[in-house]
């Protein structure tokens, strides 16, 4: 039979590659291969090792202090978005309040004072794109000098 994982037949015995040593003596022989080095490289090694070591609890240290420093944005953030939405709130209340009592005041003749108190008629803080200056014309004459009916 055949399992597509043979690497080769060597004296009747399959082997397979992998990737370390896959006998006792071969680990053996890496070993005194490692001792073997010379005094320098296997110094260097160490240095590495340790700088490596170093590095990774520098970035380990400053991805914690990032964590942090999001984590307080984050809740700044929140609590910036509550205040901002509170205060909303409360104008849009006040708005609907004074809206709702002067619909209450409806007196015949002023539907276009009512109507020019909703408008903006200052061209500089609207933000439409489109040219409403004919509009505002005619609001404002209407607003001057009312349809009689």
């Amino acid at each position: 039979f055949f399992t597509g994982a043979v690497d080769g037949v060597v004296n009747g015995d399959v082997y397979q590659e992998s990737n370390g040593p896959t006998d006792c003596y071969a680990a053996i022989s890496q070993v005194d291969r490692l001792q073997s080095e010379p005094e320098s490289i296997r110094k260097w090694r160490e240095e590495q090792k340790e700088r490596l070591e170093q590095l990774d609890a520098n970035s380990r240290k400053q991805e914690a202090e990032w964590k942090e420093k999001a984590i307080k944005e984050l809740e700044e953030w929140y609590a910036r978005q509550d205040e901002k939405l509170q205060k909303t709130k409360a104008s849009n209340r006040a708005a609907e309040e004074a809206f709702v009592n002067d619909a209450e005041d409806v007196f015949p003749g002023t539907e276009w004072e009512r109507v020019a108190q909703l408008c903006d008629f200052n061209p500089k803080s609207s933000k439409q794109a489109k040219d409403v200056s004919r509009m505002r014309s005619v609001l404002i004459s209407l607003k001057q000098a009312p349809l009689v009916r």
